[in-house]
């Protein structure tokens, strides 16, 4: 006779926990060029994101071979997509980075 397979929980993250949160852009910060997105590729592989709890998240994509940023601004009118350049894994590691720490925006 067959055990049945255990129930998946709804939410597996414990409740207090949020996602990495954006620092406040700092003084001077590079400005990221966003985009209108673009259908490149057929496949769209999200590497890291912010947290849900901001009305602002980034998505750190990988597809083609390169990586870029997505962001996700949500208001009471819908949610505005737009996305950076398409950098290699190097360059946009290190932007997401800047980003994170509020050098970039």
């Amino acid at each position: 006779m067959e055990t049945p397979p255990a129930a998946v929980p709804e939410n597996p993250i414990p409740e207090p926990y949020h996602g990495v949160h954006v620092a406040p852009a700092q003084k001077g910060h590079e400005k990221i060029r966003w985009l209108a997105p673009a259908q490149r590729s057929d496949r769209v592989r999200v590497r890291r994101h912010t947290c849900e709890c901001k009305a602002t998240i980034y998505e750190l994509c990988h597809s083609g071979g390169l990586l870029f940023i997505r962001r996700t601004v949500r208001g009471p009118d819908g949610a505005r997509v737009h996305e950076s350049d398409r950098l290699v894994t190097a360059k946009m590691e290190a932007l997401w980075l800047m980003l994170l720490l509020g050098e970039a925006r």
